[in-house]
């Protein structure tokens, strides 16, 4: 594994931003800290090697490429954390109760399914939410900090028995910056209509196959077509694709989606993050 060197905490606390700006940094797989004025937003962050630890078997090795940018008992200052769902990539039962003794003002939020993985983390009740499909929900008035919780496709839309759905998105606005994360989907009807005119699209861009789903076990997301086709026809500021680099068994050629994105929609911008960067989305 290569080894990666960042302050990222002081990084990110340190950062002066306008008042219009909003800061994406990324901390690998799918995960994002989003700093917003003085409030801080984590979304999918997986920072240990669960995976490695637990998933493996004898058809499929999960081994991180390159460690944590940043440690999950280092984050005492977030306010809102958004798990996609409970898949041990995004809902990572070492990071959330690292964070959960850490971090007693944090805001959890997600569907049935993230959330009896909290309740799990010993996350108390009162910083849980588990907030209604396709319902706008205000997080923070005084910073304009709303969001609306999307269904997502993992391969296939899994209702649950609640009204909901096991795996989700989430549309997250930050004053006039808004912000779709779809965590692990594919194109469904009626996805396109619930996240027009956003200014970043973070979607992955993994693909799927036959023989990752039916011989691997692995579910698949968007390919690169697929991700760049949805960006451009919703008229998405940027794209961010992601789901590509920290595992051999589940990656791309990044290169690939470069090459697509020039011939298919040369007018799109986009950003393909390294582990602990940070981008400044003005607005």
């Amino acid at each position: 594994m290569k080894e990666l060197r960042s302050d990222l905490r002081d990084k990110i606390l340190n950062m002066e931003l306008l008042p219009n700006q909003a800061a994406l940094f990324y901390i690998g797989q799918v995960g994002f800290i989003i700093k917003y004025q003085n409030t801080y937003t984590m979304i999918d962050g997986y920072l240990s090697d669960y995976v490695d630890k637990n998933c493996s078997s004898a058809l499929v090795r999960w081994e991180r490429l390159y460690p944590a940018p940043i440690q999950a008992e280092n984050l005492d200052f977030l306010d809102f954390i958004f798990c996609t769902h409970a898949h041990f990539d995004h809902a990572d039962p070492w990071t959330i109760h690292k964070i959960a003794e850490v971090n007693h003002k944090a805001i959890f939020i997600g569907p049935s399914s993230v959330c009896s993985v909290y309740s799990d983390c010993s996350v108390p009740a009162k910083q849980i939410l588990q907030p209604v499909i396709d319902s706008p929900t205000v997080l923070d008035p005084g910073h304009k900090i709303s969001f609306t919780m999307i269904p997502a496709a993992h391969e296939e839309l899994h209702p649950d028995q609640q009204g909901g759905f096991a795996e989700v998105g989430y549309r997250i606005s930050f004053g006039h910056a808004t912000i779709y994360h779809s965590g692990d989907c594919c194109p469904y009807d009626g996805l396109e209509s619930r996240i027009m005119n956003c200014d970043a699209l973070i979607l992955p861009v993994n693909g799927r196959d036959y023989y990752r789903r039916n011989v691997k076990d692995i579910i698949g997301c968007f390919d690169s077509t697929e991700a760049i086709t949805l960006a451009a026809d919703t008229h998405a500021g940027m794209l961010i694709p992601v789901h590509w680099d920290l595992y051999h068994v589940n990656e791309i050629n990044p290169g690939t989606f470069v090459d697509l994105a020039h011939r298919l929609h040369p007018e799109l911008p986009f950003h393909i993050f390294v582990p602990g960067e940070g981008y400044i989305l003005s607005v």
